[in-house]
């Protein structure tokens, strides 16, 4: 056994966070070259962060008892935003308790009950993309993503207060675009000053806003199938209802996890088809026939290809732990790279190559292909993610065709995730419709 953390770069800790930070995949593919499936990491303000790609090592990693290894602490620099109550900032015990209580939100029929309202929001937003000149696309994705969670999970109607929490919302979000807003030492020191100070008036503004919801929505009863009346309904074990500061750390949880993370991934997908028009000519006949074989295999490969949380939720060792060979001890953080793992050669070949056809015969590997983590800790809001993702490439494969608008942009970070650096820029054409399915739509529409 060895006892002390891998090698890794020994460049000073602010060097190593401008490549982490600027050059997110490229810079840990080079420190793998060199140092090899596992080093050290020393950001700025950070503790010592060992980066693993070894399939053996995530498994140990994933399958680790919940008191040894803590990832709700390794996740604290999101604490400002997603709040204490947050099901990614908690462990062992309390963190499930409010995993049981947030599962059946988005698993099985219920998710199947949001399929209509994904589907019109969805063909409401695709119906103003213009055609025949270059657009940006994750802008216009990301409006999607925040409209179908703000419906399908806040519960929200049309108007004032979706409009102002909208605003609001968004305003929080890009407070995470520079590396500053997630390190701690600056939280404190810049704390109520600048963009630091809208920040704060923001979530004060965004809670008083949902405690009202809460309040609204327990007087009028009845039953709705968005995520937060599950929520007003749920109980711990003992009885007791989900705190509003509780249910507010949700709904914001779920929108830090499934807004930007699935806007930048159909943002990839469309980056990639706009260079394989086979791979959409083939999205486009399937559309007609209920097989979505391919269109799964298509969304695995740009989840594969480009993991838009490149490193799985990391987790600070709490008792010292031994993972492919290395004793780890207390106050380390271990980091599962996705971008690493699903570059690996030996696993995936041509790993830069876009090639759905990978898994249309073969499942995605639990400890090889981790988008959503992986373990008791896995994103509880994969199907959700999955479903916008079917339902907005069928449509789009439907309606357009896409070629590029530029050159292959560079990926870039946009807070925890990575984003397309050209915004994903394409050139989108009118498809004609198939006559056949073009008849039985118009029939549908007139019955």
């Amino acid at each position: 056994m060895q006892a002390t953390l891998p090698p890794g770069p020994r460049l000073p800790s602010l060097l190593q966070t401008i490549g982490w930070w600027n050059r997110p995949t490229v810079y840990v593919e080079r420190l793998r070259a060199r140092y090899g499936p596992r080093f050290t990491m020393r950001l700025l303000g950070q503790l010592p962060a060992v980066i693993l790609s070894d399939p053996d090592d995530l498994r140990e990693v994933f399958m680790a008892p919940p008191d040894v290894l803590h990832p709700g602490e390794g996740a604290r620099i999101l604490a400002p935003i997603v709040g204490p109550h947050s099901l990614i900032l908690l462990d062992e015990a309390p963190h499930l308790e409010q995993r049981k209580l947030m599962l059946p939100a988005f698993h099985g029929e219920r998710m199947q009950r949001l399929t209509g309202l994904m589907t019109e929001l969805t063909d409401r937003e695709l119906d103003s993309w213009p055609i025949d000149e270059p657009v940006a696309l994750h802008e216009r994705l990301q409006q999607l993503t925040m409209e179908i969670i703000l419906r399908a999970v806040f519960g929200l109607d049309e108007g004032a207060r979706l409009n102002s929490l909208r605003d609001r919302l968004t305003s929080i979000l890009s407070f995470g675009d520079s590396p500053l807003s997630l390190l701690p030492p600056a939280q404190r020191l810049l704390a109520g000053r600048g963009r630091f100070g809208r920040f704060e008036e923001d979530k004060a503004q965004v809670d008083s806003e949902l405690f009202a919801l809460m309040a609204d929505r327990r007087r009028e009863g009845g039953e709705r199938d968005d995520v937060l009346a599950m929520l007003l309904a749920a109980e711990h074990d003992d009885g007791s209802p989900m705190s509003d500061e509780e249910i507010r750390d949700e709904l914001v949880t779920a929108l830090v996890a499934g807004h930007e993370t699935t806007a930048s991934s159909l943002a990839f997908a469309f980056e990639q088809l706009a260079r394989r028009p086979e791979v959409l000519e083939r999205l486009a006949a399937d559309a007609a026939t209920d097989d979505d074989r391919y269109l799964d295999a298509t969304i695995n490969e740009v989840l594969r290809l480009r993991p838009v949380l490149p490193n799985a939720e990391p987790r600070l060792v709490k008792q010292e732990v031994t993972i492919g060979g290395w004793t780890y001890p207390p106050n380390v953080v271990l980091i599962a790279s996705a971008a690493l793992v699903h570059h690996d050669p030996k696993i995936y070949p041509e790993p830069h190559a876009f090639r759905p056809e990978r898994f249309l015969d073969t499942k995605p590997g639990t400890y090889t292909w981790i988008p959503f983590g992986g373990g008791r800790r896995r994103c509880i809001g994969a199907s959700f993610a999955l479903l916008e993702m079917r339902i907005v490439l069928r449509a789009a494969a439907e309606r357009f065709t896409v070629s590029a608008a530029g050159p292959p942009p560079r990926p870039r970070r946009r807070m925890i995730t990575i984003t397309p650096g050209d915004g994903a820029l394409v050139r989108l054409g009118r498809r004609e419709r198939p006559a056949a399915r073009a008849a039985v739509q118009d029939h549908a529409l007139n019955v």
